[in-house]
């Protein structure tokens, strides 16, 4: 879930100060940085190293991610004219090193690589607030008081993910994830209006490739069915709704993803591992020996979580019965 090996000694040791998109830019440190948590924790598939504004970036939007701020736009989104500012993606021209990244993971690795994309909302919401927010307030303003333009601007932003997505499986992705992380600031109505048609051509968009697909927001527990919806293969969820609960209401042959609670992974030395464990295992047994059940944190692995934490939690899972 996100990029796992940013609470890793070694990244940091060739992560460097800038932006991360500078690193994004070079096939042969992101790669590397792609497997550093693979190789670290054994785990089952490599996360690439990206970001979800690196699309809107290639094309020349202004938009940039700050250490410790995350995606910052100078100049924000605010009216017809810079829909100019979103030429579609040509990822063989505009991300070529994406590309490459995932050609050298995929060559490198043994085991699957998953690829990822912004969600149209998600992105709109970085483009048009200038910065993350905890109010949403412009984004919404626009979206209830410029319908037609927000729909223009999500239009914009669902080929870009689509070109971004069905390049990475090209380069060899076996599987895709849309991070649709802010959606639960929205009321269901208000994302089955303006945010499921968009999300839904994404998935829709993805079907020939046949590859799973994954969808994933924070806080959305009360628009979980709306976003099964949209079409994907498996639905992440976050820590705040139980494994058992989600599946009652998505239904029992849903797939999920999830969802430790990252945060769990903090705590004093001698109690921490004892904790997490029981933690894990509480997860485990929710899922009550599904088939559909993919383990992972309900959001990104914190910078400050040591990495023996997330070994013993991988350790755990993997000696977990299947049929159990």
């Amino acid at each position: 879930m996100r990029q796992a090996g940013r609470s890793l000694p070694e990244y940091r040791a060739i992560r460097g100060s800038g932006s991360i998109l500078e690193v994004i830019a070079d096939p042969k440190l992101s790669a590397e940085i792609t497997l550093q948590p693979v190789r670290r924790y054994g785990v089952d598939a490599a996360i690439l190293y990206s970001d979800i504004v690196v699309p809107a970036h290639a094309v020349g939007f202004g938009v940039d991610v700050k250490p410790g701020i995350g995606p910052f736009v100078e100049s924000p989104f605010e009216r017809a004219a810079d829909l100019q500012r979103l030429r579609p993606l040509e990822p063989d021209i505009d991300t070529p090193y994406v590309l490459e990244t995932v050609r050298r993971v995929v060559e490198e690795a043994d085991v699957p690589v998953i690829g990822f994309a912004g969600a149209p909302f998600t992105v709109a919401s970085y483009l048009i607030e200038g910065a993350p927010s905890r109010t949403y307030g412009r984004t919404k303003a626009l979206m209830l008081g410029d319908t037609g333009l927000w729909h223009d601007l999500m239009d914009r932003l669902a080929d870009m993910a689509i070109s971004s997505l069905c390049s990475q499986i090209a380069a060899g992705a076996s599987a895709v994830q849309l991070f649709d992380s802010w959606a639960g600031t929205l009321s269901p109505p208000t994302y089955e209006k303006y945010v499921l048609p968009h999300s839904r051509r994404v998935f829709e968009s993805l079907a020939e490739t046949r590859v799973p697909r994954i969808h994933f927001g924070v806080g959305t527990s009360e628009i979980l069915g709306l976003m099964t919806a949209a079409g994907a293969d498996v639905i992440g969820i976050d820590w705040r709704i139980p494994l058992d609960e989600a599946r009652r209401r998505l239904g029992p042959e849903t797939v999920l993803q999830g969802n430790l609670d990252p945060a769990i992974c903090l705590g004093p030395a001698d109690q921490i591992e004892a904790v997490v464990a029981a933690e894990v295992a509480d997860v485990l047994a929710r899922n009550d020996g599904h088939p559909g059940h993919v383990f992972n944190l309900g959001h990104g692995v914190l910078p400050e979580i040591d990495p023996v934490v997330l070994e013993r939690v991988v350790e755990q899972v993997h000696a977990h019965p299947l049929d159990s």
